[in-house]
């Protein structure tokens, strides 16, 4: 039986790849590939040889169904080893998955705000070209490229390399690259390829202690353990920090006119908690009352960004937050169920704790939540997956 135990379409718009050290191998230029390497290798220490092992253990693999929600990184199912995906995806349920990579979105949302156009550029490039690589194999599994927005001249070309690649959405920074706005006229181009390939625009969780200086850590207590076990130090204050930089890239776009310009296109904003939804947009509508009789862009709006949001923003809730509650406050048409698959952060149950906060909601919304917001997120990306579902 799979972790989706009943007849239900339900799709995933969050869920991940582990990358091995020799991930860009292959895919990359030869000049980037070692330090591409180097960048890796600190995540994965000796962890990857021991679960290849593992995966390679028949009694390990007899175990796969019952452990499926248990194993977590590199110890789960699928999470690198591509031939072994689609079988995750069926023990799953699951009618897609939207793959994301885990430690190249860090390491290339922090290469936005460098000097080297050439690495960030190569980097995207190469690391499209791997993600569908690896998610070729089964039309279920829905490649996430992404597109540096760094250098506004290399924008367009890198956009369509993504599409080329076979990519099904596109992910930028959610935090405003250094020399202009997320909304700068500049990415027009971005937005009219996206829109007419049917491909979403992404935002994803980076790294919120970018926010933070190293004095937050310091309450005159002992160090707070991480939540995830490891050595990054991810606590309840930078959870709080996560809605920051979405929040404040979605009020550009939206305040800026480029959701007015693009009516198809659609946000997706990924692994970044919901809780906050409510209340952007009860404060953008706020500033479209107290700023439109001095701003020219703001009376060119045609409808309120609240209004915006409902029509073209997609958002998924952690499994923590009460989804039922954020969805009575935003409308039903923004939420969207995702897993966090194979990350420690969505939990053994994502499903169950989502299913205990919606269960007042109609069944329609819940149909929403599940389905149909994912199928409206993705547009003519979708293609023929949605003749499987």
């Amino acid at each position: 039986m799979s972790y989706v135990h009943d007849s239900r379409v339900i799709h995933d718009a969050d869920a991940h790849i582990l990358e091995t050290p020799d991930w860009f191998e292959g895919f990359a230029e030869e000049r980037i590939v070692s330090r591409l390497r180097e960048m890796l290798e600190p995540y994965c220490g000796e962890e990857v040889s021991q679960c290849r092992a593992m995966h390679a253990d028949p009694e390990y693999r007899a175990r796969d169904s019952e452990e499926l929600m248990t194993r977590k990184n590199w110890r789960a199912t699928g999470s690198f080893l591509a031939e072994d995906r689609a079988g995750a995806l069926d023990l799953l349920g699951f009618s897609t998955q939207l793959i994301f990579p885990t430690v190249s979105v860090g390491y290339l949302a922090a290469l936005e705000h460098r000097d080297d156009m050439d690495l960030l550029y190569g980097t995207a490039a190469a690391s499209n070209r791997a993600m569908s690589a690896f998610c070729s194999g089964d039309s279920r599994l829905l490649a996430v490229g992404y597109v540096p927005l760094a250098d506004l001249e290399r924008v367009p070309g890198a956009a369509e390399q993504a599409i080329e690649s076979g990519c099904r959405a596109l992910l930028i920074p959610s935090r405003c690259p250094r020399n202009h706005a997320t909304s700068h006229a500049a990415l027009d181009a971005l937005w009219a390829r996206a829109q007419e390939a049917g491909l979403p625009i992404l935002f994803h969780v980076g790294n919120p202690d970018e926010l933070l200086t190293d004095a937050h850590k310091n309450n005159g207590a002992p160090p707070v353990p991480d939540f995830h076990g490891g050595s990054e130090n991810f606590t309840s204050v930078s959870y709080m920090a996560i809605p920051a930089q979405p929040s404040l890239a979605l009020s550009m776009m939206l305040l800026d006119g480029v959701l007015e310009r693009f009516p198809e296109l659609r946000v997706g904003v990924i692994e970044l908690g919901a809780s906050w939804v409510p209340g952007l947009m009860r404060q953008l509508d706020s500033a479209v009352d107290a700023f439109s009789r001095m701003e020219d862009r703001l009376r060119t709006l045609s409808l309120r960004p609240s209004e915006y949001i409902r029509r073209q923003v997609r958002v998924t809730p952690f499994p923590a937050e009460d989804a039922g509650w954020i969805m009575e406050q935003t409308g039903p048409e923004v939420c969207l169920f995702s897993s966090d698959y194979p990350h420690v952060e969505g939990g053994r149950n994502p499903l169950g704790r989502f299913e205990r906060s919606m269960g007042r909601l109609p069944v329609e919304s819940q149909e929403r939540f599940y389905r149909l917001n994912f199928e409206d997120l993705m547009g003519c990306s979708f293609g023929a997956v949605s003749e499987i579902t």
